[in-house]
């Protein structure tokens, strides 16, 4: 395992309120002043709020009922006047806060994504993209949804809410506090279930991870689901990814919604104790109607925002569901760092000392393996698939570091190396190549700062030089042609482009794991040629099938069940070969 988990952000633990907004606050601190202005905005628009049945309640009893119409068309004019700064500050505050919540989803994404870059092979290799992609799409989203809808809004309501709260106690006690027991209730009934709710959209998330999982994996084999006419199989696995999702979904939206009904019922249990309470009230002469209609009002100003604070949780639950998942991503932290050894003299480029690796609990790939390459030879890796050649070569590139035991690069354990040092003395040639988007160009002086800025014309000339121009000729624009991940280029085609990519590194080892495999022989010929012009100090590794790639190799190596044994000549490997493929 090369990376580890944070202990404050273990999987299935709690998150509190107070520590997800400790969080999350480093993605609001450059939001300070728009924040600010959003909260003037809020406290103009719940002020007015609060102050509106005041006006009406005093319009009933001074001017409606004493028939005084000039002060009833006063007050309306008050009232205008109000509910339109009301209304400019409710743009305001959308406006502002839609802004904090894109360029806060803007930075999210991008520390979710630059993270991922920080992690090494081994966490690709135990979760899938689809679930990864979900993480940073559909939970981020989630996050920009609460800051840009429900944050303000909650705090908006909540100012409201215990204004009206304030105001129903202070106009009358005793009726004030009639009408709030309701709210206490359901206030009760909310803290209760709000882990339940969280869980239920913990749940939907993973799924929706799950679902994009399928759809990832089915797109990207899609030529073997063909072949083999397997539509059935990933038609069945969809289905059922589906069939979870939809199942979650709907669990999590009944959580979601299930307080507003109660806060509704809530809302009219306390308007019928007003009513009832405030006529007897006003009959014994203790109420008069324009502050019953402004309890009435103040009323709808505690439980309105009461029910939409229902909507507010579930949303709440629902960004905290999310940001569990990227906070799980944004805790790891890689095994992969450079150490502070002393490097010393050694006359071989590279050591295995005592090493052993395993994948994440499971039992050895390799084990105790010791050997050496020698400067400026060409080593071969044979053995039955399975075996540990390609794992053996991933450890010389240190894709993964070794369980135990050490690797030694030019005399220094290869951890005490910068990335950007270790890349540019180790070249490794995948089996499955990988083009970016762009032109032939782009893909060969991708990372390679000597040449990043060299014309074309120059790169040709030193194309030229090293003899891989001819290579250039399988290519219909040369190294204008357009090059993708996708299906515009053979298998061949992209297995040149990393072979190029490679040699202009000049590393000092170059590691080929079945580079030539989709190459014609002709091709395979010509880059046989190009290799021998390698600098004489340059050592090879090469994984190979074909024997007739390793027939030229200075030393062949038998790797099987985890163990390294030197073949000696090529028809020891041959036998090796065959005994292992028996055996297994």
């Amino acid at each position: 395992m090369n990376y580890t988990l944070n202990k404050a952000a273990q999987p299935g633990q709690k998150t509190s309120a107070v520590d997800a907004f400790k969080k999350l606050w480093p993605l609001l601190a450059e939001e300070k002043r728009v924040l600010a202005f959003a909260a003037i905005a809020i406290g103009v628009n719940s002020g007015l709020t609060l102050v509106t049945p005041l006006v009406v309640g005093h319009a009933i009893d001074t001017f409606i009922v004493t028939k005084q119409f000039g002060g009833v068309l006063a007050s309306s004019g008050i009232l205008l006047g109000m509910y339109l700064v009301i209304l400019v500050a409710q743009y305001l505050q959308t406006t502002l806060m839609g802004g904090v919540g894109q360029r806060t989803l803007f930075r999210l994404r991008n520390a979710v994504f630059n993270k991922l870059q920080e992690l090494p092979v081994a966490f690709f290799n135990a979760n899938r993209a689809g679930d990864l992609i979900s993480r940073i799409n559909n939970d981020t989203d989630k996050l920009n949804q609460f800051f840009s809808q429900s944050l303000m809004q909650f705090l908006g309501n909540a100012f409201v809410m215990l204004g009206a709260g304030v105001f129903l106690i202070a106009l009358n006690p005793k009726l004030g506090g009639a009408a709030l027991i309701p709210a206490f209730l359901t206030l009760l009934l909310t803290q209760l279930t709000s882990g339940w709710v969280k869980q239920r959209n913990a749940k939907s998330m993973k799924a929706l991870g799950g679902m994009s999982g399928e759809i990832q994996e089915s797109l990207a084999n899609f030529k073997v689901i063909i072949a083999f006419d397997r539509r059935d199989y990933f038609r069945e696995r969809f289905a059922e990814a589906n069939k979870e999702n939809y199942d979650t979904s709907v669990r999590a939206g009944i959580a979601n919604n299930i307080f507003t009904p109660i806060y509704q019922m809530a809302q009219s249990m306390a308007q019928l104790i007003v009513l009832a309470f405030g006529i007897a009230l006003i009959a014994s002469g203790n109420l008069s109607i324009g502050l019953l209609v402004s309890y009435l009002a103040y009323i709808n100003n505690f439980y309105n925002p009461m029910r939409q604070l229902a909507a507010f949780w579930a949303n709440y639950q629902t960004a905290l569901a999310g940001w569990d998942r990227i906070a799980e991503i944004l805790s790891l932290e890689t095994d992969l760092q450079p150490t502070t050894t002393e490097a010393r003299s050694s006359s071989s480029l590279l050591e295995f000392r005592d090493v052993a690796f395993h994948y994440t609990e499971g039992k050895d790939v390799i084990h105790d393996l010791n050997f050496t390459l020698e400067r400026g030879k060409t080593y071969a890796l044979v053995g039955p698939t399975g075996g540990g050649k390609t794992t053996t070569a991933s450890l010389m590139a240190r894709l993964f570091d070794p369980t135990s035991g050490t690797v030694f690069l030019d005399g220094k354990d290869i951890r005490a190396y910068s990335s950007a040092e270790r890349t540019k003395k180790v070249g490794f040639i995948l089996q499955e190549p990988f083009l970016f988007n762009g032109t032939v160009r782009d893909n060969v002086v991708y990372s390679n700062e000597a040449l990043a800025n060299v014309s074309s014309a120059e790169l040709e000339k030193q194309l030229k030089d090293m003899g891989l121009s001819e290579l250039l000729v399988r290519f219909d624009k040369g190294l204008d042609t357009p090059a993708s991940s996708g299906d515009g280029m053979s298998l061949g085609q992209k297995q040149l482009i990393a072979f190029i990519r490679a040699m202009l590194r000049k590393p000092e080892l170059l590691i080929l794991d079945e580079a030539t495999a989709n190459i014609d022989t002709i091709t395979e010929q010509l880059l046989e040629d190009v290799l021998d012009k390698l600098p004489a100090e340059t050592t090879r590794v090469v994984i190979a099938h074909r024997l007739n790639t390793i027939e030229t190799a200075d030393e062949i190596f038998f790797v099987n069940g985890g163990s390294l044994t030197r073949a000696g000549s090529l028809q020891d490997a041959v036998d090796m070969l065959l005994h292992g493929k028996r055996a297994s």
